[in-house]
């Protein structure tokens, strides 16, 4: 080695040495931290080599530093890194997903969200900042191997030609792992295994900085493809119930984190729904209903069931697009006279409902400063839902009638914590504490909710009301597999079953039924909307909605999730891996191609139509849209 370069290479030793313990640090997080389902040896080479080239490329930026300032700020890139890397973890934790920028942003969630991050957090996120310490220690104590003196340019080219190399050579074996890997901005697993988390956070970046200028260049010439598709695919209302129900109420409620395999389903030979067990023999249950949730989770739900259309696959409608113009149910009722309102007793700034709601048309929104609410009535993230439903009572009293209301509860919220005088159920016994915990708090809230209907029927509200429940989101993540496995009786979680999972309760109870029926097609939270509307008589042939009512005897079953997966009839497609399974019987099919390709691309133009509408605010311009709201509407705030 010449000397000259010899010595120039002592003066960039240090930083080299810390984009190296990045690198390092990055790949066992990533590993560790993340399920990441490792099945190759050729993948564990990508996943190794994938975070190399971004972590040079990040902390080298310190060589364009004079003196000591060049090694403070290599130290406070790997700060920053760390950072990143442990708000993954945290969210991944319970999300099993990865931030997004939309995600950063939705900051006045961050207050909310102290009993699940403390569940989460261990000492293993402090070992992820030991090594900025130790590294600190050998710039002060070692100042001849941190050298700072003055790198010349054609050692900072051959340090970037070496990490350009680098990443070219992780492109190229992404590729041939991942084909196109690059269109693949849903999955944001399959980029963080072969990219690395960096590259895949700088790629969110451009997505992000790309969809910032959509509603800037939009116009009404983009809502005719969607209108000939939404067109093209409509159905036609059920003739005996189409209005069957016109000037009724709607009470629609929100069952947090609940899912399907707790309906019927014993702990110690005790029913953890004993009440909706019963409640869906004089209702109708659909017993193969998705949720349909991304990142946003239960705002994400809400307005997939609002306004009939899919998530954002980046963060959530609820912060990113609030002011947008919609077609939602709440608006859509004003016409027919109905007054709207939320009732949820929590802070009215969470997932951004105080601006979401007037632009969705909703009256008024009863939070949290509605309520009485102290440490004894409380629990986890908030109000208990026996006392939230008690307290909601008189306030749904005051509500001009005919109404459409929503109401969400709070109690079966990760981490599934209860006051031991509420634990109506033992816990399960295995050994995974979230699943275990899971149990008490779906059967506690099923007692809430059975007190909730016998306050409707004292109220004398019940027989004039329809009632719709739905479960969110999935509470029990792939990171409980192995319990999961073992609640289920199955040797093991497959992708088909991960699917099955997804399903969550739906029940309709409408006025004065006495004889209920279970309906097991294929079913989703899209399908809410034209569903409750086509009850009440109001026809939605001039909205744009991506769902079909389910009491139609043309619906056709077809659910797509956010990520490209979906549920027909007869499959279920996993868009991870590109498989498809028998629904019916679980194994593994193969789909002739034509019939293949025609049922993904269905499934990606949906997605793709319903985030232009988002995306370019297209309602702005759709002369179907009788119900606009503008967006400075205000909800009365109540007497304090």
């Amino acid at each position: 080695m010449p000397t000259s370069f010899k010595a120039t290479f002592l003066r960039v030793r240090f930083v080299l040495l810390v984009a190296l313990v990045v690198w390092l640090k990055t790949y066992i997080v990533t590993l560790l931290g993340f399920d990441l389902k490792i099945d190759t040896v050729f993948q564990n080479v990508i996943l190794f080599i994938s975070p190399l080239a971004s972590s040079l490329f990040l902390v080298g930026i310190a060589l364009f530093f004079k003196g000591k300032k060049r090694n403070t700020i290599a130290l406070l890139i790997n700060f920053i890194l760390t950072l990143l890397l442990c708000g993954n973890v945290l969210f991944y934790g319970f999300f099993n997903d990865f931030i997004t920028l939309p995600v950063l942003f939705q900051t006045s969630n961050m207050g909310d969200l102290g009993s699940s991050v403390k569940e989460l957090a261990s000492f293993k996120i402090i070992f992820m900042f030991i090594d900025i310490l130790i590294l600190y220690l050998i710039s002060k104590k070692f100042p001849k191997f941190s050298n700072t003196g003055r790198v010349p340019s054609f050692m900072k080219s051959t340090y970037y030609l070496i990490t350009i190399a680098i990443a070219v050579l992780n492109l190229g074996l992404a590729e041939m792992e991942r084909p196109e890997l690059l269109t693949r901005s849903f999955d944001r697993e399959m980029l963080v295994k072969n990219l690395g988390l960096y590259v895949y956070q700088g790629y969110d970046l451009s997505l992000q900085t790309k969809t910032s200028t959509q509603k800037a260049f939009a116009d009404s010439s983009k809502l005719t493809e969607i209108e000939n598709y939404v067109n093209s695919n409509g159905v036609k209302a059920n003739a005996k119930l189409f209005g069957k129900y016109k000037g009724k109420n709607v009470i629609v409620i929100s069952l947090e984190s609940m899912q399907n395999f707790t309906i019927g389903a014993k702990v110690n030979g005790k029913e953890i729904t004993p009440f909706l067990n019963k409640y869906i023999k004089e209702s109708y249950y659909f017993d193969h209903f998705y949720h349909q949730t991304g990142q946003g989770k239960t705002s994400d739900a809400e307005f997939i069931i609002d306004n009939s259309l899919y998530p954002l696959d980046r963060g959530a409608v609820y912060f990113t697009h609030a002011n947008n113009e919609f077609m939602a149910t709440p608006e859509i009722l004003k016409d027919q006279g109905y007054y709207s309102a939320v009732f949820h007793a929590n802070n009215k700034s969470f997932w951004n409902r105080n601006v979401m709601y007037p632009s969705l048309g909703y009256d008024r929104y009863f939070n949290e400063v509605d309520y009485n609410i102290t440490d004894e009535n409380s629990v986890n993230w908030g109000l208990k839902d026996e006392d939230f439903f008690e307290q909601s009572l008189p306030l749904l009293s005051q509500v001009k009638q005919p109404f459409y209301t929503r109401f969400l509860t709070l109690s079966n919220h990760y981490p599934f914590v209860l006051d031991p005088q509420d634990q109506y159920i033992d816990q399960y016994n295995s050994g995974d504490e979230t699943l275990d915990r899971y149990v008490t708090t779906v059967r506690y809230m099923d007692e809430s909710i059975k007190h909730f209907i016998e306050g409707l029927k004292k109220s004398g509200l019940y027989d004039n009301t329809i009632i719709v429940m739905y479960g969110d989101h999935y509470g029990i993540s792939e990171n409980h597999n192995r319990a999961m496995a073992q609640f289920l009786g199955k040797d093991e979680i497959t992708p088909y079953d991960h699917m099955d999972l997804q399903r969550t309760p739906f029940i309709i109870h409408l006025p004065k039924q006495k004889q209920g029926q279970t309906i097991s097609k294929v079913a989703g939270q899209i399908d809410v909307k034209p569903t409750i509307l086509h009850l009440l008589g109001v026809d939605t042939k001039n909205d744009i909605e991506f769902g079909k009512d389910l009491f139609s005897p043309d619906y056709s079953e077809f659910i797509v999730f956010r990520d490209g997966s979906f549920v027909t009839s007869k499959y279920y497609y996993v868009a991870g891996s590109n498989e498809f399974y028998n629904r019916l019987t679980a194994e593994k099919v193969e789909v002739p191609d034509q019939d293949a390709k025609l049922l993904i691309d269905k499934a990606k133009k949906e997605l793709t139509l319903s985030d232009n509408i988002v995306y370019g605010d297209l309602f702005r311009f759709y002369s179907g849209n009788k119900h606009k709201t503008g967006t400075m509407k205000t909800i009365t705030e109540p007497n304090q």
